[in-house]
């Protein structure tokens, strides 16, 4: 296999791999920002903080998904060619 296959961002920016990470991000994402923003968004006091925060409660969960697929892709890749 080519060294260029196994790139982290080639693998990263691959459209099954970025999907399956939106679709787990928008869900546990989800989740974690009503459990850690939800009385501050009902009570009325979102700031630009807040909004940031809860941006990075979806990005993390992304992020978290992108690195373990990248992983399962390459290990997959390098059984496939031996």
């Amino acid at each position: 296999m080519p060294e260029q296959d196994l790139s982290f961002l080639a693998i990263a920016t691959s459209r099954s791999v970025v999907l399956r990470a939106a679709r787990i991000a928008a869900v546990v994402g989800l989740v974690l920002a009503i459990i850690n923003h939800a009385d501050t968004v009902l009570a009325g006091q979102t700031s630009a903080t807040t909004l940031l925060k809860i941006a990075i409660t979806f990005l993390v969960p992304y992020c978290v998904s992108t690195y373990s697929s990248v992983g399962a892709v390459r290990e997959k890749m390098q059984t496939l060619a031996s």
